[in-house]
């Protein structure tokens, strides 16, 4: 509820800190806005709307795609739900549509978790939480996950904010991008080779703008500085200003998406920027798959800063 009228994603919970905004969501325990002195920094969301194309939305227990929705886990078959019905893929994991409980809420930091029980192609049981906190570096967020049954588990993360710096399209915006390698996906959106940036249109490890480039994509190799984190900008081509996505621990992939297959309306406005554990179809290639053993958790870093 926001304001005694329905919301679609439940309960907004606002953080405040000096000229600082944020909105998290009760369902899916997402980001739905953020900003800074009136300005937006994430192409967010109306509370009366639903969030489209994973706008905000934390991505666990896995992040992106599994083809046809089936992998093998300790020699053991597993099938899930066909969440992107159209491509044959299991998408964006199972905690984006549930119900969050709010854990612990100050004026500038809000806490919520979900339980994740043990079902048909994810028979393990997990508490994931999320911690967003606003303060004078801007908005930092932590998802944890802590495996609460008795059998080890696979698990990926990730989240999917949209990022604006004011320009009508993401076309003109200046793209810095720390990561000498791209993984070319198929039509399906699934990887099918890990190449070097050097000579492609995703090369943008020195800022330029988008343009015309169709953008989703992931990248590896990230390029780190003396804090040990990968920091995507985007800028404004005219007035100086702009923003930082960093990532932190526990993130060993980004994917960035211009928004070209979203509806016509919100179609190239932002560039989701996802900070990922691992890369899409992780549960079948293995790659960069966390083993959450009996008790174990993880913990993935990220945050904004407007300048």
């Amino acid at each position: 509820m926001t304001g005694g009228t329905f919301s679609p994603t439940g309960h907004q919970w606002e953080l405040r800190h000096g000229d600082q905004r944020a909105v998290v969501v009760q369902v899916g325990g997402g980001l739905r806005r953020y900003e800074v002195a009136g300005r937006p920094v994430l192409d967010g969301y109306a509370a009366s709307a639903r969030p489209d194309g994973g706008r905000g939305q934390v991505l666990a227990p896995w992040p992106n795609r599994i083809a046809d929705g089936r992998y093998s886990w300790k020699g053991e078959e597993q099938q899930l739900p066909l969440s992107e019905a159209a491509k044959g893929n299991a998408i964006h994991g199972l905690v984006r549509w549930a119900e969050w409980s709010l854990l612990e809420r100050d004026a500038d930091r809000v806490r919520a978790g979900v339980r994740v029980w043990p079902q048909p192609g994810y028979p393990f049981a997990l508490e994931v939480q999320a911690t967003y906190e606003l303060g004078e570096g801007g908005l930092r967020v932590k998802l944890e996950a802590r495996n609460q049954g008795d059998a080890p588990a696979p698990y990926g993360v990730g989240q999917h904010p949209y990022v604006t710096v004011g320009t009508e399209r993401v076309d003109e915006g200046l793209l810095t991008v720390p990561a000498d390698r791209w993984l070319r996906c198929d039509e399906r959106g699934l990887p099918v080779a890990s190449e070097p940036v050097d000579g492609t249109p995703y090369d943008f490890r020195q800022a330029r703008p988008i343009g015309q480039t169709v953008l989703d994509t992931p990248y590896s190799d990230l390029r780190r500085d003396r804090a040990g984190r990968a920091v995507v900008r985007l800028a404004h081509p005219e007035d100086g200003t702009g923003l930082d996505l960093w990532c932190g621990a526990g993130t060993r992939y980004l994917q960035v998406y211009s928004g070209e297959t979203l509806a016509p309306s919100r179609r190239r406005q932002g560039l989701a920027v996802e900070p990922m554990s691992c890369p899409p179809d992780a549960f079948r290639s293995g790659r960069a798959v966390v083993v959450l053993e009996p008790g174990a958790g993880h913990l993935l870093e990220w945050g904004l800063r407007r300048w």
